[in-house]
């Protein structure tokens, strides 16, 4: 005698592919039907199937526009016939991806467009949305492992699509075609699957007060610096308008040259404002050997005839009093970044704001480190061998500045909000020692900040015992 173990309407249905999972219960009847979701095909599947497709939709859309080129204007630079073309349009996507490549008897060419970055980075948030939602993520701590599962196979692709796109006249980089699109393919579409479980408001607080005092600082301070970076750059074209419509001029493009150069400059448009960022910094940037721009002066050779380089300040550069607010806009950054870390989250430790205010800066510096990096490039062999601004200069300054300036704006307001909190606290007290007059309510006297004891490891909830509570005469009754 037998009895079944699971419940009455709970019955499993047979896995396809065992034996007998084609018949019936008794009789030969038809089983019942799966519930929803009970054969979800695993996370890395899924992050495979997403990886595919947005890799193959990026360069048959490449390919497509190269073709076009290539059949209204034919020339014998596409290598054979439309192999070359698909070589080429493969090496358009890579470099979509910030992938470095040499020509032949030019050498390496990683000076490439930050704004490119939109189109794979479009494709692979709406991907990472897809994947953690097929995938029935439901935590926001899993959208990681959704993330890792959609940039795996991702960089393996284009590793492939890299090795495939070597030609006699140009070869991508094998190791940054690995490294740029899982990078690209982590960011994206791990901020595209966490937006699919909830808006952005609601994330924040599904993070742990901590993390979300911290992140939110370093996204104020890289804000307010991108901000800055872009009047920055803005205001300086503005003043050397003139000297890019002649060298626009001069080139004599036509309509369809001007649309191709107007696709260009915006796509070089993140650049310049990471470059304005560094150059708020103080390392400033290069643009060939031996050049330099910085606040304190510029120094500059031969330009490549390229519009926006035109505003390139040179010379003294910007006025004195005008430097002297360029170089204090990282430190405003800083002081905004440490007073909201200690504004979402203040701790009653003295020692405690000033840490994490620090690490606020310290994380605004190392980003924005990163992004000088990928801002600059070679662009060949010779003297332009060295573009853009140097990125562990750019890191090292930015952390200083900026984690040493939030660290301390951090600590006064934590020190002025203790302050002002105990004021209440006596204050509260002493009204709630006097009588209280008719129809007055005392319940909302004070409202003071929220104070989280960092050493508090229980969450807040402690259960005292007293040892000696057995021990003692409970006395007569």
């Amino acid at each position: 005698m037998s009895a079944s173990a699971q419940a009455p309407g709970r019955a499993r249905p047979p896995h396809p592919g065992t034996p007998g999972a084609g018949a019936g219960a008794e009789g030969g009847g038809a089983p019942p039907p799966a519930p929803p979701g009970s054969h979800r095909r695993p996370l890395a599947v899924t992050g495979a199937i997403a990886a595919s497709a947005v890799a193959g939709t990026g360069v048959a859309l490449l390919t497509t526009l190269t073709a076009i080129g290539w059949i209204t204007a034919p020339h014998p630079g596409f290598g054979n016939g439309l192999p070359g073309v698909l070589r080429t349009a493969i090496t358009l996507w890579l470099a979509a991806h910030h992938v470095a490549f040499a020509l032949h008897g030019a050498g390496q060419i990683g000076m490439l467009p930050l704004g490119l970055l939109l189109i794979p980075g479009a494709l692979l948030w709406h991907a990472g949305r897809w994947v953690v939602r097929s995938g029935k993520v439901a935590r926001l701590q899993h959208v990681g492992y959704a993330a890792l599962a959609l940039a795996l196979p991702y960089a393996m692709l284009s590793a492939a699509l890299a090795l495939a796109a070597r030609s006699s006249l140009a070869a991508p980089s094998l190791t940054q075609a690995v490294i740029g699109p899982f990078l690209t393919a982590l960011v994206a579409g791990g901020l595209g699957g966490a937006h699919a479980l909830a808006p952005w408001r609601r994330l924040a607080g599904r993070l742990p007060d901590r993390s979300r005092s911290v992140t939110m600082g370093m996204l104020t301070t890289l804000g307010l610096l991108t901000a800055a970076g872009a009047v920055l750059a803005g205001g300086s074209l503005a003043v050397h308008l003139g000297q890019v419509r002649a060298l626009t001029d001069s080139l004599s493009p036509g309509l369809a040259g001007s649309a191709l150069l107007l696709l260009a400059e915006l796509a070089y448009l993140p650049n310049a404002i990471v470059w304005a960022v560094a150059y708020s910094l103080g390392p400033g940037f290069a643009f060939g050997a031996g050049t330099f721009v910085a606040p304190t002066g510029s120094a500059l050779g031969a330009m490549p005839a390229f519009p926006m380089l035109a505003a390139l300040p040179a010379g003294r550069g910007v006025p004195g009093w005008l430097s002297l607010i360029v170089l204090a806009v990282p430190y405003l950054a800083a002081v905004a970044g440490g007073v909201l870390t200690v504004r979402i989250m203040p701790t009653p430790m003295l020692e405690a704001a000033p840490l994490w205010g620090f690490v606020s800066g310290a994380a605004s510096g190392c980003v924005v480190g990163v992004l000088a990096a990928f801002a600059g490039g070679p662009l060949g062999s010779g003297r332009l061998a060295a573009v853009g601004p140097s990125g562990w200069q750019v890191t090292l300054i930015a952390v200083l500045e900026m984690g040493v300036t939030a660290a301390v704006a951090a600590g006064a307001t934590n020190w002025l909000m203790l302050r002002h909190t105990a004021a209440g606290c006596r204050s509260a007290g002493a009204a709630a020692a006097s009588p209280a007059p008719a129809g007055e309510d005392r319940a909302d006297v004070y409202h003071g900040p929220v104070l989280v004891d960092e050493t508090d490891d229980a969450g807040g909830h402690r259960i005292y015992l007293d040892p000696w509570a057995g021990d003692r005469d409970p006395g007569p009754g």
